[in-house]
């Protein structure tokens, strides 16, 4: 259902006009009344969107912390979706920004209270986010883990009633719902890449089906991440063709909150996964239908070559310190193998035409196991095209993964998502490299675009001071960092370049120190969950290896943030590829990644005016003597030692 706007149009009127004086009149009048500051950066940055808002056009919006940026783009979202009555996406970078967003708290609910109006805000969250019934009945009776017993007890009732009628339903499944849980328990019970969710017979009771059939029907704001949104592209085809709905209905406009990360989801989206035994399980149920001795021979040989083609996999693949990536070589055994397997399931594809016109073989099976043979077909072609593919392997207890993933998405990204012709408002505070978009730009294939850079207004020689740290080794580091956490009372944020680092410092830290105040680690429980318990708990610390952005907690219980090491890129096969192929990986690739994140990072600090703190920085000797000099460019105040 479309709702009104909340300014009126005269017929004589235009709605951008009338738009243009009711955005004038919220941050001139209306906010200020109700105690908001009125800020010069939140009226530039308003001119500059409504124009891109007009044109249907690209825009670079980079604008500190503390201008207010979500209040504006938020405000020119909903009117223009309202406007056009099709629901605005707001595409963030993770979970967590979702969560800032949507919370009692947050500016959503500000805005609403501000201009009086209600906003129908509805979340479409990536599929990870919700439990998998069929992981969930299958494990729940052979484990003892009172988190994955309490989880399944608390499953409504109609799930497990094959007979409920639709009325009987209700959203239910979030991840949530269940914050006690831990990641690693969480992965057990939750939707992965290898759940075939068109043949399960949960299909339409399940809390994933459920929630995304509410969310379709939002009228003004739909949220979702950045892996979900290129998700949504990389399959709206595929679906239609097989008469499914694409992931997320039309829309009027898409913002990308902190866009910078958007590169690196549409490649995630655009990823192949192999499963070392799913091939075998689907082709084993295509041999035991009636089929032709011809392809029976066919699959046997499939079978064998898959085989091979893993152990050489597993047997070449090396462990990549800070990743679970292992890094598989490009050897012409494992290539040949490739080309054997891709020319096989060309001709088992052909031969599955002849078999299904036998009406030997059942049509939902055929289209099963063609859907899947053509993903793997798809796969092993980005792989076998020199410099097109990059890949790794991953491996856990149960399961052994080889993935592909496209090396450059910008042609696809320019195909399917910038020739819409629909506003496209990229947000962050850090985006350029000194005010130059156009390396984001020719990553995401964006050929047009207007661009602005807004300072953030907040007295940082006032509120912030940086300190640099030198340690010569791991224990004199934890040592230091633990002495910081002592002096400040808790209040503290600690960043880790990674989650193999962050275990390190928990293991000493459990070891060798007792303070008066509590220490949480992300993954121990749902992450929203875990960032409340530590705004609530303002003598807390809380240690992290993702939140660098998106993390918003003003006041007392963050007066502290500590950053373990320089972020710098891992070396996984991913980033491995943007340095084989960059004329100085360095300056290239390296040092832009640590920058942008260094910044994000030092952001989560003063998150208001009346803020105020401190950051402490650790390198070691020679990180100090390289780049020193860099990192002081981009400080909003001086680094001390």
């Amino acid at each position: 259902m479309t709702r009104s706007l909340p300014f009126t149009i005269a017929k004589t009127e235009k709605f951008f006009d009338r738009l243009g004086d009711f955005v004038g009149d919220v941050f001139y009048d209306i906010l200020p009344e109700q105690g908001y500051e009125l800020r010069d950066e939140q009226i530039y940055m308003a001119f500059q969107l409504e124009k891109a808002f007009q044109n249907k056009s690209t825009i670079f919006s980079e604008a500190g912390v503390g201008t207010g940026k979500t209040f504006v783009y938020l405000l020119y979202a909903i009117c223009y979706a309202r406007y056009k009555g099709k629901p605005a996406i707001i595409s963030c970078a993770d979970e967590t920004l979702i969560e800032q967003l949507v919370k009692e708290v947050g500016d959503i609910k500000k805005l609403e209270k501000a201009l009086g109006i209600n906003i129908d805000v509805r979340l479409a969250k990536a599929r990870e986010q919700y439990v998998c019934m069929k992981k969930l009945e299958d494990i729940v009776h052979k484990t003892d883990n009172r988190d994955i017993h309490r989880v399944h007890d608390s499953i409504p009732s109609f799930v497990h009633q094959k007979g409920a009628s639709m009325q009987a339903f209700q959203r239910y499944g979030d991840r949530k719902e269940y914050p006690w849980v831990s990641d690693e328990t969480w992965e057990k019970i939750a939707w992965d890449p290898l759940q075939q969710c068109s043949t399960c017979e949960w299909l339409h009771r399940s809390g994933l089906t459920l929630n995304r059939e509410y969310y379709r029907h939002a009228s003004d704001l739909i949220i979702c991440s950045h892996d979900f949104y290129m998700e949504h592209i990389w399959t709206m085809e595929s679906r239609k063709r097989e008469g499914q709905l694409p992931l997320l209905p039309e829309t009027s406009c898409v913002i990308f909150d902190e866009g910078h990360l958007l590169e690196f989801a549409a490649q995630k989206a655009l990823t192949y996964r192999f499963q070392s035994q799913t091939l075998t399980t689907v082709l084993t149920g295509y041999m035991n239908q009636e089929v032709r001795e011809e392809s029976l021979y066919l699959i046997e040989d499939i079978l064998a070559l898959h085989d091979e083609w893993f152990d050489v996999l597993l047997e070449t693949s090396r462990y990549v310190e800070g990743s679970n990536r292992k890094e598989v070589p490009r050897s012409n055994v494992m290539l040949e193998l490739a080309a054997k397997l891709s020319q096989k399931v060309e001709q088992l594809l052909d031969q599955l035409v002849f078999d299904s016109e036998l009406f030997t073989i059942d049509e939902y099976h055929v289209k099963i196991i063609e859907e899947y043979l053509e993903f793997f077909s798809y796969g092993l072609a980005i792989l076998l095209k020199d410099n097109q593919g990059i890949f790794w392997l991953e491996e856990t207890d149960s399961e052994t993964i080889f993935v592909i993933m496209p090396r450059l998405v910008e042609d696809v990204l320019k195909k399917e998502v910038f020739s819409q012709e629909i506003p496209f408002i990229f947000s962050s505070a850090t985006m350029s490299q000194a005010g130059d978009f156009r390396y984001i730009a020719d990553s995401l294939g964006i050929e047009q675009y207007d661009s602005f850079v807004v300072d953030s207004p907040f007295d940082y020689d006032e509120q912030m001071t940086v300190a640099g740290h030198m340690a010569e080794s791991e224990l004199e580091k934890w040592k230091g960092i633990a002495e910081k956490l002592v002096d400040n009372g808790g209040h503290s944020l600690i960043l880790f370049s990674s989650k193999e680092e962050m275990e390190k410092f928990r293991i000493w830290f459990a070891n060798n120190k007792q303070v008066p105040f509590s220490v949480l680690f992300e993954g121990d429980k749902e992450i929203s969950e875990l960032v409340q318990e530590f705004q609530n708990d303002s003598s807390s610390v809380l240690c992290s290896y993702n939140l660098w952005e998106g993390l918003d907690v003003p006041g007392q219980a963050l007066s502290q943030v500590i950053i373990s090491s320089l972020p710098f890129p891992p070396r996984d096969p991913v980033f491995e590829a943007k340095r084989k192929y960059a004329k100085n990986a360095v300056e290239e690739v390296d040092n832009p990644y640590m920058l942008l994140r260094l910044r994000q990072g030092i952001g989560r600090l003063i998150r208001t005016s009346k803020d105020k703190g401190s950051v402490h920085l650790w390198m070691d000797r020679e990180q100090r003597k390289s780049y020193e000099p860099i990192i002081k460019k981009v400080l909003p105040v001086e680094l001390e030692w």
